[in-house]
């Protein structure tokens, strides 16, 4: 049997009482934000060339790399430019579709969640 002030497996016991406190810390959980793919589709009028210029100015490939995309998108039907945050993936998305109005074409950009 312990004595007076001892806890269990003989350590002492936290003194109890007015004035005393236990203060604990609380470890900060940081989740990695959802990721969002942005992707262009194909479409039958879209010039392949402007589609190749919206890779390189909005996403930053080079021309082989956005020449490379824009032939998978002109085969596949869908290509992805890139995987961003989602405030991101909702810019390129918006700059893109904006470029394309503003040049007349029908070129369609979307975002899904990844």
């Amino acid at each position: 049997m312990a004595g007076k002030g001892m806890a269990d497996k003989g350590k002492p016991a936290p003194p109890q009482g007015p004035g005393t406190a236990v203060i604990t810390r609380t470890k900060a959980q940081t989740r990695r934000p959802n990721m969002y793919r942005v992707l262009i589709l194909n479409d039958d009028y879209t010039p392949m060339e402007f589609v190749v210029l919206i890779l390189e100015r909005f996403f930053g490939k080079s021309r082989d790399e956005a020449t490379r995309i824009m032939l998978h998108v002109h085969h596949h039907g869908v290509g992805e430019c890139g995987i961003y945050t989602y405030e991101v993936a909702e810019t390129k998305v918006t700059q893109v579709m904006d470029f394309a109005r503003k040049h007349q074409h029908p070129l369609q950009c979307v975002m899904e969640k990844k």
